[in-house]
């Protein structure tokens, strides 16, 4: 299946796989999810992924979702590039989000990486989303 926005997708899958309270979700596979999830996990909104297939043959990944007490990791979890309006920035110009206790997924050409990464690393890029 094709879609428009395939990272908003996967942002929606996680919103509401976690507001409906799963402990895991599916999408589909591909190298930029699997970048984003990486970001996701290593700053501990998601306890991990696995690759897998469907029985007609695609590839997908199941996300295995994060909780504390109840509650999920992630409180918002937005898309700010879209394909309609790409938005970009410069290392200066990232930002931060809530003050620095969220992050801004960054897609740079060192690789898709998290906005404090990106500042230490001195690249900017495109702004694919906000966690908080």
């Amino acid at each position: 299946m094709s879609y428009n926005d395939p990272i908003g997708d996967l942002f929606t899958r996680l919103r509401n796989a976690q507001s409906a309270g799963h402990a895991s979700t599916v999408t589909p596979a591909s190298k930029l999810r699997a970048s984003i999830l990486d970001v996701l996990k290593t700053e501990g909104y998601i306890r991990g992924y696995n690759a897998g297939k469907t029985e007609e043959g695609h590839s997908i990944f199941t996300v295995e979702l994060k909780y504390f007490e109840g509650e999920g990791a992630f409180k918002t979890l937005k898309r700010v590039s879209k394909p309609g309006r790409r938005v970009y920035s410069k290392v200066n110009d990232l930002p931060r989000v809530h003050n620095g206790l969220g992050i801004s997924i960054v897609s740079t050409p060192h690789g898709v990486m998290p906005d404090y990464k990106a500042r230490n690393e001195n690249v900017g890029g495109e702004i694919l989303g906000q966690v908080f």
